[in-house]
């Protein structure tokens, strides 16, 4: 805090200081001599660099390198945050009592935001009290320069955004200064002043900033508001930041060519938010989100409203009220100015010239229109006409008034009531005065808004009616370039005293702390109605309860101009209820401006013509019922009523995401380099372009036509330009308006007011993009109620149409909210695009007749993949009796009648099914489809979702539609608008054996699904499926392997992602499309789709594994190398290869034995071969190394002496068996467990060794607890009687089996589950889905003990065998340990990391396996690698020596190869191993 009190350093020498001068471009010459009177004696005397120029607007003098601080400690306490204490270097003062010390303090607060502070090290300084500024939680890494104070920011690109090197760092006790370098000179905002253009010119160009009553006639002065902030557009990426300096104290700003900017401020600190975004949009959003988005004004507000100062009487309102009625002008709202008061007196009315005023609301209200009122901050101390000023002297009991500087005495000034104190609204007392009397007006006159004026705060007298003092508070020793160059020129002394601090800090904040005051009031007088403030003086963070108009304008070319920057910089600055006095407030205006004025006018978010006291009316009536602009002004306005469900919609997303309303050209088509100086056009969020006439006896202008497809919104007709400046021919009576391409803007028929608009039908104007494809938003509420976004009844509908015409509109829609609607024109109907088409006839043996029989369209194509049978558009389901509520949603879908089976007699179409949507969390949502007649098979793995729902709609990050016909689910991205999913398509079916359902995608940028071998990490979307059904498959091409995930990550266009889980365990497919779209298909169950909405890729996986489990944490020491053969012989070849790895030196952890180790491949038995193994393993494990064995589920089941693994399993029950109506026995198979004393001739072939030396095998059914209790006792028996060992490795539990479905190939029960109606395109898909596995009709049963076909949990054979194991090996082993398996389904990442399977030794499985980790790292399994050098055929050495470089940086880095193959040689590759060890 300022306090005129000697600081650290009082430095008045007049010695001159040799400077050291640096050699830089003139551009980055930082002034050191800011305030008057530069000369070379005086800049020496500072310590500075003197180098006259021929001309003025660069510094002659600047800043040594002699000035600054020095880091002398720095602290990093985290990677979020830096601290570091500054010295100053020894220099002269410019200004006196530099501070010796400083604190730096910079924290990461999210991943957009770097906030740094420098203050004073010994002594607290002012800072602003703000409402809403809260700091987060911190989590990003930060970093800065050691020696010299530069920030920087989270590693997007390489760019400096923000670089405060160029120039020293000046901290004096009422001096504040602090220099950046920026990429680009694309810089906007700072405020509030007239920009004469919305792109800044930094050439040399300084701006003040400190709130003061003043016309904004164009010149460089400060005026109302205080807004230190700016957005920089780096370049055509669209990459931006804002740089928003949290100071209230006076300032200025100077822009110049280097370009840089160069902050000087008299007090506080130095407290900085740099905010990033890959768009501007989203720099707004940041910005918005760190100092709060700005309220939804009531719908009413929006329409058109008339006021000026001085009608003189009410009698006068009345007359203006009446004529503009009488000629149906589009008007909502009347104002009174300070005219209706008593004398000017606040809380008071004139009794005589007004002395109706407290029925005229009723006035309105009768014709459903709204009456708003003014109020002024001043409080005159004189009596009233009749006795006392009663809210005077409540104000005096209350002490609510602003003080000299004894803190005592009011602060006496004049302003339009005579003398007068001021409000101390800082000051809680005042607070309670100022709503207490609100209160008593309000029921005094009845009115429906308030409007605040003169809060910066103005006052007529310079400082008081006694002057000020002469100290360092009114004259600082710097005065900022401010209008009249003294600060308390018409406003306060700065020593008066707040409650918040002197006024010299906390003049800027006057009209803010007046808002947060008057948000109370009004929240008291209206209590459930929004109502509306409208103030003239501003902060930031001031939009988040009040809207602001642009002042006090004139009747000119120039201010109706100059409102467009205005406009567009308040959007940037959180204030989206903007506009300018239409027609001017000084001086009287000419019809020709007027008439031009209304019709921009029209599209200002607050449209309101106002003039002021002695100028003749500009109301449109009073020009005359006929006139050209009456009617050009009801024409525009018509328009805006027609379009206000739009303009709602876009204020509903600046309250809910930070959106602007009015939009720069620029922030939509940021690639155009074009658009960055556009400034006489703009933008109604992404749709409605606006281009005005703003200049006299013109009727034929430069336009600009951005990069997209434009409709001209009243002919219809398609523009021929785009991308390049164009004449418009705009006569008298129009302006320009564009409809962009793409937009589906929702409409409703207008009236004179919104009060009637509202009862009139909606409807949709649709304008088709470059693809032929358009949506739309649509929010809805009662209009007028606080809090309705919160309640159950606020509806946000959503509109999406794929048509293919140009511009369609719809009129006359009685539209119920809460609905989904589907726009459909056949007036030409072309056919369906072949990216539009979706196959009715996946079965390869397709046909015309049998297309045809299922109810499709035969339709033949020359490129490879489009299907030539095809839904029809109605083909599916319908929705009926569709409600939302707060949690989501539930509601019945019927088959469409009339149409034919989906073609398989064995699958029964169901025709009636239920359909559930629940709003878990801001981003989590879930959708199930499901018959609720008759219980079908769901999958029983645990998901964790919040026990409660997000029914609150203002924190989910989605808006969730549902299309009646065909029946559809929509999820949209409420920040953005983009489509994530959309199941309104052709095709949709439920039948018993076969479900299909297809999507739209928001991109072709898809990852994930699997387990199956990909050739790229994003999907290729040019016609291509994917089965998905665990099998013992290596990697091959469209092989369907180990695992099923049917899990997919999606990019959008924004850059932000999402991800799908279905959670179906049935045999299924899915098939890519370039549409781009998806379509699943799937054999059973039911359809239970989660969404979780990122929105960044790593927030997607986040989110996913929140839902199904984060990965397991591995030990330690199973981050090693590890080592591993299939072909072991004996025990004596693995100690050997111990001791030659110890020997050569080589980093190795983990040995692993294979079913070698087993007696005939039995599980828990030891073969006699291995009998030194047990020895071995505690050997080794005294050395530090850890073992690991493999267990496969399978059991063998012949032996002819006592096998307690099977025989105790056969006791307890625990294997699976056909259903008791087939046969009571167990379903055999056969693996590797091996016959009873048979010798095994590898020589002959596969299939005749299975079958002569492959005993009989039993499969444990892991879902029963008593299985689970099984396999622990084995376990546990194995590791205490036979051998130790640190973690488990299963293998073969797809399940895999030597035969196909049972021994002897002959499966009971139905045949159709074994070979169903429809099989996906799987490997051997012609032997059906028993091909080397179990039969389909096999029973298993449940934990509760619910039987279930094999059929249905065949792919979670894996995932109920890794958590036994994993509990087995906790409790036996008492350590954590490491399990790894061969078999996953989403959640086995709790339990147990993966390997890719029994790979080959070649190139193309090297590269592959890291596409296969990345994938597997979506899946949630962060503990995943493939067989180094590859498990079958001979490794070529130098593949091997690649793969054992990479493999080094497998999270699981195994060796592991196959029977008859070579050891791999690894000595050799010793120098590409110890990577793998090296400290991050």
């Amino acid at each position: 805090m300022a306090t005129g009190e000697p600081a650290v350093i009082k430095d008045e020498t007049t010695d001159i200081v040799d400077p050291v001068c640096p050699v830089i471009p003139l551009g980055e010459r930082v002034d050191c001599f800011p305030d008057a009177g530069a000369s070379k004696l005086g800049c020496l005397q500072r310590g500075c660099c003197w180098s006259p120029l021929d001309e003025r607007n660069a510094p002659w003098c600047f800043f040594s390198t002699n000035h600054g601080y020095s880091v002398v400690r720095e602290e990093k306490p985290n990677s979020y945050s830096l601290s570091a204490l500054l010295k100053r270097k020894a220099a002269p003062s410019l200004f006196g009592e530099d501070i010796e010390e400083l604190t730096f303090h910079a924290d990461m607060q999210t991943v957009n935001r770097l906030r740094f502070k420098i203050s004073d090290a010994h002594k607290k300084r002012f800072e602003v009290p703000h409402e809403h500024i809260k700091p987060p939680f911190n989590t990003y890494p930060v970093c800065s320069n050691t020696t010299t104070l530069s920030s920087s920011h989270p590693p997007r690109t390489h760019t400096h955004r923000f670089d405060t090197t160029m120039g020293p760092l000046v901290f004096a006790d009422q001096y504040l200064q602090l220099s950046a370098r920026l990429p680009s000179h694309n810089i906007y905002g700072l405020g509030e002043h007239v920009h004469q253009n919305y792109r800044h010119d930094t050439n040399w160009r300084t701006w003040p900033i400190f709130t003061r009553d003043s016309f904004p006639n164009g010149g460089t002065h400060n005026l109302y508001g205080h807004y230190p902030y700016f957005l920089c557009l780096e370049d055509e990426s669209g990459k931006s930041f804002g740089v928003f300096l949290m100071n209230s104290n006076a300032m200025e700003v100077t822009l110049q060519p280097a370009p840089a900017v160069t902050y000087r401020t008299i007090g506080g600190v130095l407290d900085f938010y740099i905010l990033l975004g890959d768009t501007p949009e989203q720099v707004v959003h940041e910005f918005l989100e760190l100092i709060g988005k700005p309220m939804i004004p009531p719908y009413w507000s929006l329409g058109f409203q008339l006021s000026r100062w001085d009608y003189g009487s009410l009698d006068e309102v009345k007359k203006t009220v009446e004529r503009n009625r009488a000629v149906d002008l589009p008007y909502d709202i009347q104002y009174t100015d300070i005219d209706y008061m008593e004398d000017k007196k606040d809380f008071t009315y004139d009794e005589v010239n007004f002395k109706d005023l407290p029925q005229f609301a009723d006035y309105m209200h009768e014709k459903g229109q709204k009456y708003i009122l003014i109020l002024d901050p001043a409080i005159a101390i004189s009596r009233r006409i009749n006795g006392p000023y009663e809210a005077y002297d409540r104000g005096t009991q209350k002490n609510a008034w602003v003080t000299e500087a004894d803190g005592i005495t009011p602060l006496v000034g004049e302003v339009w009531p005579g003398v007068a104190v001021f409000p101390d609204y800082t000051n809680p007392s005042c607070k309670e005065w100022w709503t207490d009397e609100y209160v008593r007006l309000s029921k005094e006159i009845k009115h429906d808004a308030l409007w605040i004026d003169m809060n910066e705060v103005s006052n007529f007298m310079k400082g008081s009616i006694k002057g000020c003092d002469d100290n360092n508070l009114n004259y600082p020793p710097f005065t900022p370039s401010i209008l009249d160059g003294v600060l308390y020129s018409k406003t306060l002394c700065m020593d008066s005293k707040q409650t918040w601090g002197n006024h010299y800090d906390v003049h800027s904040l006057y009209g803010y702390a007046m808002v947060l005051a008057t948000k109370d009031a009004l929240e008291r007088v209206f209590e459930g109605n929004r109502s509306l403030m409208l103030t003239r003086s501003s902060f930031p963070g001031v939009g988040k309860y009040s809207g602001h108009w642009l002042g006090d304008n004139a009747a000119n070319w120039n201010d109706i101009k100059w409102a467009i920057p205005g406009m567009l910089e308040f959007g940037l600055f959180g204030i989206p209820y903007i506009g300018a006095d239409i027609c001017g407030f000084f001086d009287d205006v000419s019809e020709e401006l007027c008439r031009r004025w209304m019709q921009v006018g029209a599209f200002y978010p607050f449209s309101r013509n106002h003039n002021a006291q002695h100028y003749k009316p500009q109301d449109p009536a009073v020009f005359g019922a006929d006139s050209l602009l009456l009617n050009t002004s009801k024409h525009y306005l018509n328009i805006r009523y027609t379009l206000l469900p739009y303009l709602y919609t876009l204020f509903y997303k600046a309250h809910t995401t930070g959106d602007t309303v009015v939009r720069p050209v620029m922030h939509e088509f940021y690639s155009d380099s074009n658009t960055w100086t556009v400034d006489r056009q703009f933008l109604w969020g992404k749709h409605l372009l606006i281009t005005p006439v703003l200049d006299p006896g013109v009727e034929r202008i430069q336009a600009y036509v951005p990069d997209a497809v434009w409709f001209d919104y009243e002919t219809e007709e398609r523009m021929t330009f785009r991308k390049q400046q164009v004449e418009m021919y705009l006569p008298a009576d129009k302006l320009g308006l564009h409809i962009r391409g793409g937009a589906i803007l929702p409409i409703q028929r207008p009236a004179v007011t919104t009060v009637y608009s509202r009862l009139n039908p909606m409807g949709l104007i649709v304008a088709l993009d470059d693809n032929n494809r358009a949506a739309g938003e649509l929010f809805w509420d009662d209009g007028d109620s606080r809090g309705i976004l919160t309640k159950s009844d606020g509806v946000s509908v959503y509109v999406c149409v794929y048509v293919r015409v140009y511009v369609c509109v719809c009129l006359d829609l009685n539209l119920t909210l809460g609905q989904n609607y589907t726009v459909r024109w056949d007036q030409v109907r072309d056919p369906v695009p072949e990216t539009q088409r979706f196959d009715c006839y996946p079965e390869p043996d397709s046909d015309e007749t049998k297309c045809r029989a299922r109810g499709c369209i035969w339709g033949t194509s020359t490129n490879e993949g489009v299907p030539w049978c095809y839904y029809p558009e109605d083909y599916g389901y319908t929705a009926t009796t569709v409600i939302e509520q707060p949690s989501g949603w539930s509601f019945d879908i019927t088959r469409n009648a009339g149409l034919r089976s989906s073609g398989r007699p064995e699958s029964p179409d169901i025709n009636s099914l239920r359909v559930e949507i629940k709003y878990h969390s801001a981003d989590l949502l879930q959708f199930k489809i499901f018959d609720p007649t008759n219980k079908r098979f769901e999958v029983p793995v645990p998901l964790n979702v919040p026990s409660t729902p997000e029914t609150d709609e203002t924190k989910r990050l989605y808006i969730v539609h549902v299309k009646k016909q065909p029946f559809g689910i929509q999820v949209i991205r409420k920040s953005t608008g983009t489509l994530i999913w959309d199941s309104a398509l052709p095709g949709f079916t439920f039948s018993d054996l076969f479900i299909q359902v297809s999507t739209r995608l928001s991109s072709d940028y898809v990852y994930g699904f699997g387990e199956t071998e990909h050739a790229s990490y994003k999907h290729d979307l040019n016609y291509h499926t994917w089965g998905m059904f665990t099998k013992d498959q290596p990697p091959g091409y469209k092989m369907n392997g180990y695992g099923v995930h049917p899990f997919y990550m999606g990019l959008e266009t924004t850059a932000d992602a999402h991800g799908v889980l279905l959670l179906n365990s049935n045999a299924m497919d899915v098939t890519f499309q370039p549409t781009p779209a998806l379509t699943y298909r799937t054999l059973g169950g039911i359809l239970d789709f989660y969404i979780v909405m990122g929105p960044t890729p790593e927030l997607v996986v986040e989110e996913y594994t929140a839902l199904i489990g984060r990965p397991v944490l591995p030990a330690y020491w199973s981050l090693g190398f590890q080592l591993c053969r299939y072909g072991y012989a004996n025990d004596t070849e693995i100690a050997d290869l111990y001791r030659e790895m110890r020997a050569a030196g080589i980093p190795y952890d983990v040995q692993y034995a294979d079913v070698d180790y087993m007696e005939r491949q039995l599980d828990f038995v030891l073969d006699s071969q291995f009998q030194g193994l047990p020895a071995l393993v505690d050997h080794m494990r005294g050395e530090g190394m850890r073992f690991i064995f493999i267990l496969d589920p399978a059991i063998g089941a012949n032996e002819t002496t006592p096998y307690s693994a099977f025989d105790r399993g056969v006791e307890d029950d625990v294997f699976i068996k056909w259903p008791k109506e087939l046969s009571n026995d167990i379903v055999w198979g056969k693996v590797w467990p091996d016959f009873p004393g048979v010798v095994v001739n590898e020589s002959v072939d596969w299939d005749t060794q299975v079958e002569i030396y492959r005993s009989f095998a039993a499969f444990p059914d892991f879902f029963m607890n008593r299985t689970a209790t099984w396999w622990h006792r084995e376990i546990s028996d194995f590791y205490t009687k036979t051998m130790k060992f640190d973690g488990l490795w299963i293998d073969m539990n797809e399940p895999s089996s030597f035969v196909h479905g049972t021994v002897g190939e002959k499966c009971l029960g139905p045949p159709v589950y074994d070979n169903p109606p429809y099989m996906p395109p799987l490997e051997s898909r012609h032997r059906g889905l028993n091909h080397k596995t179990l039969c389909m009709n096999s029973q298993q049963h449940l934990s509760d003990g619910t039987p279930v076909k094999h059929y249905d949990v065949h792919n979670l054979y894996g995932w109920s065998h890794t958590k036994p194991t994993y509990d087995a090996l906790l409790s036996v082993t008492g350590k954590r340990g490491i399990v790894v398996t061969r078999s996953t389904y989403p959640s086995s990442g709790k339990w147990a990391g993966h390997w890719l399977g029994d790979n080959n030794s070649s190139w193309d499985q090297l590269y592959k396996s890291i596409i296969g980790m990345m994938e597997f790292s979506l899946f949630g399994f962060s503990y995943t690698g493939a067989d180094i050098c590859g498990f079958f055929n001979p490794a070529q050495y130098e593949m091997c020596l690649r793969w054992t470089q990479l493999g080094a940086f497998y999270p699981y880095s195994r060796n592991h190869n196959g029977k008859f193959n070579p050891v791999s040689n690894l000595p050799p590759l010793l120098p590409y191993l110890p990577t793998h060890y090296l400290p991050n």
